[in-house]
């Protein structure tokens, strides 16, 4: 046993078969018993108890359960009935701990030379191969989970020496005396095709969003979103694919209104440089007439463990200039309402958009491997299919 726990083919194989409780059970990171499995939700505390071949016995009904996601879906949905299914790992407590810190335990006890990245490519592959610039882009990401948001109100006056990463938490328009000055209607199609390209990599990913502004009845339609399939250091790839996304916005008769970006491992929030970000494409946007037209940021948040069961969080942001007596502030983002369009069917534009970025991930360093686990009862491609899921048009 310990041969095949130092062999790098057990590795791979239960990072293909996903980390049971059996398994933990087995390796001694956790030890069945009465009363030692808990799960806490909407006020209402249920117990199980762990059984020696890692099956749960609820104790209130002495129903077994397979696996804690199947125990906590089904907890979650007599107290809430629309409740989606999640991953249970991160919502069973084993004798007071999270579930899921035994898993990672395991993972640093017989993986201790595993990329803990989505990825399955070696660290050494991963330089050897990247593109100058994307090495750099994942060791930030990877941080992005540990990152505390910070309110608006404590970020104060500028500071140079401030990290540009720091997320902070949207305001309401009501929070600062003001009303959303436009109306926003967003299509399904829009966010299916963001979500798959959010989906594809590790590395964070940018787009922008093509439609209408109507400026009898302030309403901002969003229609299309257009991938950039680049990397973001690459700048000389990028002015080509952006004059690209400009001939075909220009040939569908759309305008510029928006663009999006992934936060791979973080929550969807925007962080300084997304404020700024977003502040000069407003002022772009506007132009030199003073007329008003918005621009949309949507920030896509694919594989945070923080999101609720495997759909993506999407957030609708704008940026609000700070007061005028305290010009050297940051902008205040705030949090957009959107109203969700759902599509009649999935256009050909939207396919093909699919297929050429499928193209070309395919032999990235950083594609996500679909056939591992994004939680221990989810493979990838299960994610991903449920999060599209939520976006597909009536026909589906």
């Amino acid at each position: 046993e310990s041969d095949l726990r130092s062999s790098s083919g057990r590795g791979s194989l239960l990072t293909r078969r996903g980390i049971t409780l059996r398994v933990l059970l087995k390796d001694g990171l956790v030890e069945p018993g009465d009363g030692a499995l808990t799960i806490h939700y909407l006020g209402k505390k249920f117990v199980g108890d762990l059984l020696n071949d890692g099956k749960i016995r609820w104790v209130e009904t002495g129903q077994i359960f397979n696996s804690p996601s199947a125990w906590a879906t089904h907890c979650k949905r007599l107290v809430n009935p629309a409740k989606k299914s999640g991953c249970g790992w991160a919502s069973v407590r084993y004798r007071g701990q999270k579930l899921v810190q035994y898993k990672t335990s395991w993972l640093h006890k017989y993986q201790p030379s595993a990329d803990m990245s989505l990825t399955a490519v070696p660290a050494e592959e991963k330089n050897k191969n990247a593109k100058p610039g994307i090495h750099d882009i994942m060791v930030a990401r990877r941080t992005d989970r540990e990152r505390i948001p910070v309110r608006y109100g404590n970020l104060g006056a500028r500071d140079p020496t401030r990290d540009p990463h720091t997320l902070v938490e949207l305001s309401a328009f009501s929070a600062i005396n003001r009303f959303q000055p436009f109306n926003v209607a967003v299509s399904s199609n829009v966010l299916l095709l963001m979500d798959f390209h959010c989906h594809l990599t590790t590395s964070e990913v940018v787009g922008y969003l093509g439609g209408r502004w109507d400026t009898t009845t302030q309403l901002l339609t969003v229609l299309r979103a257009f991938p950039c399939r680049t990397r973001l250091a690459d700048k000389e790839a990028a002015s080509a694919v952006e004059e690209e996304i400009c001939q075909n916005l220009f040939m569908r008769g759309l305008s510029l209104v928006g663009w999006y970006h992934s936060h791979p491992r973080g929550p969807a929030l925007p962080s300084l440089q997304d404020i700024d970000s977003q502040m000069d494409h407003q002022l772009r946007l506007q132009g030199s007439n003073n007329g008003f037209q918005p621009c949309l940021g949507l920030i896509c948040g694919p594989y945070y463990h923080g999101n609720q069961g495997v759909a993506s969080t999407i957030t609708p942001f704008w940026v609000v200039p700070p007061p005028e007596q305290r010009p050297n502030d940051y902008g205040i983002p705030v949090a957009v309402e959107v109203t969700y369009v759902q599509d009649n069917f999935l256009t050909s534009d939207v396919l093909n958009e699919m297929m050429l970025l499928v193209d070309y991930y395919r032999t990235a360093p950083d594609i996500v491997q679909f056939n591992q686990y994004w939680c221990p009862d989810t493979t990838m491609m299960d994610k991903i299919k449920g999060s599209l899921s939520g976006h597909a048009p009536k026909d589906q």
